[in-house]
């Protein structure tokens, strides 16, 4: 199942709207990136984890 990671969820300076979607370990690389790249976090195992906690299931859209 997918997961997703919306950053309009959780308050910053930057007001963030990027969402992102994908398989569990594809969407933990694009975060950890994002998150390090826009967000200025430090990559390292605890982060990857706690962005793990935040992953939720997909909901899918029909059309």
């Amino acid at each position: 199942m997918r997961k997703v990671l919306d950053c309009r969820e959780y308050p910053s300076e930057l007001n963030c709207t990027l969402t992102i979607a994908g398989e569990e370990e594809e969407l933990l690389r694009a975060a950890v990136q994002h998150a390090a790249d826009v967000h200025s976090h430090t990559d390292t195992p605890e982060f990857r984890e706690q962005l793990r906690g935040l992953m939720k299931d997909e909901v899918p859209q029909h059309a």
